[in-house]
């Protein structure tokens, strides 16, 4: 999946609302300051995720460039996600964060559910 890093394909994407009232019923959720991300086992070859972000965290240009962050920081990630269906909710204060700072609090949810695996320790 990882050809150009930048995009995630729309087999990658969770986007039914039927899709995310499921993933939301499974109530597996793990949260930091930041993020909350609910996910759920799915029986499929790859992940898949959706990007909720809330109209509290600023107009539309700035909840585009949230999610636009957000799928940018996923595949660069893509490599290290397990096979499942997850939703990512940005919390206020998202929006005064730089991308390095969004990779760094993402990464750390993604550890805490268990949906980003790799050998490192950090």
């Amino acid at each position: 999946m990882g050809e150009s890093g930048l995009a995630i394909k729309k087999t990658y994407r969770v986007k039914r609302s039927k899709d995310f009232d499921q993933i939301f019923s499974a109530k597996h959720s793990f949260a930091n300051k930041r993020f909350v991300v609910y996910k759920l086992k799915a029986d499929q070859p790859h992940f898949r995720v959706g990007l909720s972000v809330s109209k509290k965290l600023g107009h539309a240009v700035m909840r585009n460039r949230i999610k636009r962050l957000l799928r940018h920081a996923i595949a660069d990630f893509s490599p290290y996600l397990a096979d499942e269906d997850f939703v990512i909710i940005a919390r206020r204060g998202v929006e005064t964060l730089n991308f390095e700072e969004i990779k760094k609090n993402l990464k750390h949810v993604l550890k805490l559910s268990k949906i980003y695996v790799d050998g490192e320790n950090d």
